[in-house]
């Protein structure tokens, strides 16, 4: 059973902005805003009120009322709930999830009803719990890198240094603003999170702000995926709306890059493959699907059976948490154009961009 441990988005940001608040202000702290501004200098350290907001459930939503299960290898589906009737089929070896449409209690067992007509017994149905991480609508356009804590991380007061102990661990999903980055040792990038906390590039995943593609509209909506950071942002537009994490295909099964558009859209649809391999699966209602490389019948859409946002884990698609999902299949309906999704792999030492100390663009600090 899929358990995740999520304190609110509230209590997160509380958390960042506790740290933020211990950074002293820096009137030398600077960012490269772009070639055309230039140097742009802001004493202030903390963030914009209400620039980070969770997201409202969709009222009628199916993620409401949808219960999800997986199904062990190898169960009959009846056409009736009574083990007397020849069984419709048998579901096979493999990764198997379905949507329990109602449960029922005949002929001395526990039934779950899976489609009209369909029936299983209870003892091989384990329901799940649908991941409740989300991420970010925003309503400011973000200053600097953002992201969310990918595994477990407790801040060192220097990169490179050891954990310190007195500072409190931040778990998985944890949200937080980046002030600085410097590269440390084995060329991996140290970000100072707030006061004296810094944590490695390895436990986490960044969201920055992107200029449109040369082919989006000025107003049109369009969304980037970062395969390297494993994270998706929603634009208006040059106007960045939210942000979260995703699972990408993994290297055997890969996300191809480039641009698109979505092409075709359901708001819950099945999805199988590999079937008679190892690897096959078949998946009820899955939601909000959004496809988008009509090539290789790739998606953009809620994945309720793992949460493993932040890594690779997908066979091609595009694995966001459901709610996240929810929110970007509606805003885009309401979109002047076909949402386009920019699918691409960062450079992150790109974001060294962002960071100049005291005017200066070199040396081996933020630069």
């Amino acid at each position: 059973m899929i358990r995740v441990i999520r304190a609110s988005l509230v209590a997160l940001l509380a958390i960042g902005s506790l740290m933020i608040l211990t950074h002293p202000a820096d009137a030398g702290r600077c960012f490269l805003y772009s070639d055309e501004i230039g140097i742009v200098c802001d004493g202030r350290v903390d963030p914009d009120p209400g620039q980070f907001e969770e997201p409202d459930n969709i009222d009628g939503g199916i993620l409401e009322y949808a219960s999800y299960a997986y199904m062990d290898d190898n169960i009959n589906i009846y056409p009736e709930p009574s083990l007397s009737a020849p069984p419709l089929y048998n579901v096979g070896n493999g990764f198997l999830y379905i949507t329990i449409q109602g449960v029922i209690e005949a002929n001395g067992h526990k039934w779950y009803v899976i489609n009209p007509g369909e029936y299983a017994l209870a003892e091989g149905i384990r329901p799940i719990e649908t991941p409740e991480f989300t991420g970010v609508e925003v309503t400011v356009q973000p200053k600097r890198p953002f992201g969310w804590v990918v595994q477990e991380v407790q801040p060192s007061n220097l990169p490179n240094g050891e954990p310190n102990p007195e500072f409190t661990k931040l778990e998985r999903f944890s949200f937080f603003q980046v002030f600085d980055a410097v590269k440390g040792e084995d060329d991996w990038i140290w970000y100072q999170i707030g006061g004296d906390r810094w944590i490695k590039q390895t436990h986490v995943s960044l969201v920055d702000v992107h200029e449109p593609p040369e082919e989006v509209g000025p107003d049109e909506f369009w969304v980037e995926i970062d395969l390297y950071e494993q994270t998706f942002a929603a634009y208006e537009g040059e106007r960045m709306v939210y942000a979260s994490l995703v699972s990408s295909g993994l290297n055997r099964w890969p996300t191809y890059e480039g641009l698109f558009q979505v092409w075709d859209r359901f708001l819950q649809t099945k999805m199988s493959g590999a079937e008679g391999k190892i690897d096959y699966y078949f998946v009820e209602d899955v939601p909000y699907t959004m496809y988008f490389d009509r090539q290789n019948e790739i998606a953009l859409h809620g994945a309720y059976w793992h949460d493993r946002y932040g890594y690779k884990h997908s066979h091609g698609c595009v694995n966001m948490p459901p709610r996240d999902a929810e929110w970007i299949y509606y805003w885009s309906d309401d979109a002047p154009n076909d949402l386009w999704v920019w699918v691409h792999t960062s450079e992150p030492d790109s974001y060294f961009q962002r960071f100049v100390t005291d005017g200066d663009l070199g040396g081996d600090g933020a630069s």
